[in-house]
C-alpha cells in the first residue's frame, strides 16, 4: 500500500490540485514514516508471517477435525507441540507488525477522492477484507489464548474459515502490488536513518513479544513467560490444567471405588477393569509433553499402561479405529479417536500415574489417555470406555 500523500508537498484544502494527485486533509500525515518503502517491507514480513500462521493453522485443524481418509503419524512425538508453538507465539509476535503496517497506511482512507474508477474501487474493497479479516484473526486468537470468549460464535470454525479468507485476499493483494513493491524495496532512500529506527523498534517489539510467551512451550525460559496464559511448573504435578474436575462434574463418578473401564464395539470379546486390574497389568512410562492449543506445552513422565495391551485383551484388528470416551457428560472434546497409527504405538499409555505420583483427579484420574504428537484436547481425561469401530 502506498501513503495517502506525498507528506512533503504543502498540505492543500479538499481535492484541489492536479488531476490523479490525493490529498489529504490539511496539518495531517505529517511523519515521513508514512511511505511506500516502509509499508512494503512490513507488509512483506507480515505475509510471510500470516503464510507461516496459515500453514501450522491447518495442522493444528486437521489434527482435531481430520478428513475421514487422514490418518496422523505418532512420530515424531514432538511435531504437534512445535508447529502449535510457532502458530501461536509467532501469531502474537506477528501483532506489533500488524499494527505499525495499519499505522503506516491508514492516511489512504483519508485520501480524496475516496473512489476513483471501478478498478480503484475493487482494490479498495479487497483492502478492506484483508484488513478486517487480519484484525479479526488476530483479536479472536490473542482472546482464545487468554481464554476470554468475549464472542458467542464456535471460535475453531470461525478462525479456520476465516484463514481461507484472509490468505485469499493477501494472494490477490501481493499480486496486484508486488512490481510497486519491488521497486520500492529495491530503490534505496536518501533519508534511511528514520526509517531503519522505526523498522528496528516494531521488530524489538515482536521480539519482546516472543520472548515473553515462549517459556510457555520451552520450558527453561518459563520465568520470562509473563504474557503466557500457561506456564510450565504450574498446577498439580507441575502441569497446568485447562479444564478440572469440579468444573466438568466428574468428581464424584472419578472417585468412586466401583470405576471400571469398558472396552467394546467391534471386539472379539468385551472387557471390563477396574482400576486394580490396570494396575496389574505390565506397566511402561512414556516421556511426552501435553501440547494445548492455545500454545503451551509441558513434558512429563507418565506411568500406566499400553493402549494396545488394553486392545489386544479384547482382540481388536490391526485396522480399528477407537473412540476414547471420558465420564464427562458433555462438551465438545468428551471423546477422541484414536487410529492404528497412534494406539499401536508403545508410547500411547492409558496413564495411572505423572511425574513418580498417582495421577492427580484434575489430570484425569483414576486414568487418562496419553499420546504422542497430539493436541491436549484429544488426550482424553477421565476415561471409562473404549469403544472399537
Amino acid at each position: 500500500m502506498s501513503p495517502a500523500t506525498d507528506e512533503r508537498e504543502p498540505a492543500r484544502r479538499g481535492p484541489a490540485g492536479p488531476a490523479g494527485v490525493l490529498r489529504a486533509v490539511p496539518g495531517r500525515f505529517t511523519s515521513r514514516l508514512h511511505d511506500e518503502r516502509i509499508a512494503s517491507w512490513l507488509g512483506i514480513a507480515l505475509g510471510a508471517s500470516v503464510l507461516v500462521s496459515f500453514g501450522t493453522g491447518l495442522v493444528s485443524h486437521f489434527m482435531q477435525q481430520p478428513a475421514g481418509w487422514m490418518q496422523w503419524p505418532s512420530r515424531p512425538v514432538n511435531l504437534y507441540r512445535v508447529t502449535q508453538g510457532v502458530h501461536v507465539i509467532g501469531g502474537l509476535a506477528t501483532v506489533p507488525l500488524l499494527l505499525a503496517k495499519l499505522w503506516t497506511v491508514y492516511p489512504r482512507l483519508w485520501q480524496w477522492p475516496p473512489v476513483r474508477s471501478l478498478v480503484h474501487g475493487a482494490q479498495r474493497l479487497l483492502v478492506f477484507v484483508l484488513v478486517g479479516a487480519a484484525l479479526f484473526q488476530f483479536v479472536t486468537g490473542v482472546l482464545n489464548v487468554a481464554y476470554w470468549y468475549a464472542f458467542r460464535f464456535y471460535f475453531t470454525s470461525a478462525h479456520y474459515w476465516t484463514a481461507y479468507i484472509l490468505v485469499g485476499a493477501l494472494v490477490v493483494h501481493v499480486a496486484d502490488q508486488w512490481a510497486k513493491a519491488r521497486r520500492t524495496v529495491m530503490t534505496r532512500p536518501q533519508d534511511a536513518v528514520g526509517r531503519r529506527g522505526f523498522l528496528l523498534t516494531v521488530a524489538g517489539a515482536s521480539g519482546v513479544v516472543a520472548l515473553t510467551t515462549v517459556g510457555e512451550a520451552v520450558t527453561p525460559l518459563a520465568p520470562l513467560a509473563v504474557l503466557a496464559p500457561r506456564r510450565p511448573g504450574t498446577g498439580p504435578q507441575d502441569v497446568p490444567v485447562n479444564k478440572s474436575a469440579a468444573a466438568t462434574g466428574v468428581t464424584a463418578q472419578a472417585l468412586d471405588p466401583g470405576w471400571r473401564l469398558t472396552v467394546t464395539g467391534r471386539v472379539a470379546r468385551e472387557v471390563t477393569l477396574s482400576l486394580a486390574d490396570l494396575k496389574a497389568l505390565p506397566q511402561h512410562t512414556a516421556r511426552l509433553p501435553i501440547s494445548c492449543v492455545e500454545g503451551w506445552s509441558v513434558e512429563a513422565s507418565w506411568r500406566g499402561v499400553r493402549l494396545r495391551d488394553v486392545l489386544r485383551l479384547a482382540g481388536v484388528a490391526d485396522d480399528a479405529r477407537v473412540r476414547v470416551e471420558s465420564l464427562e457428560r458433555w462438551g465438545r472434546y468428551r471423546t477422541s479417536q484414536v487410529d492404528p497409527p497412534h494406539w499401536r504405538d508403545p508410547l500411547t499409555l492409558l496413564a495411572l500415574g505423572m511425574n513418580g505420583a498417582p495421577l492427580a483427579l484434575d489430570h484425569g484420574h483414576p486414568c487418562r489417555l496419553i499420546a504422542p504428537n497430539r493436541p491436549g484436547v484429544m488426550q482424553t481425561k477421565w476415561v471409562h470406555r473404549l469403544v472399537v469401530s
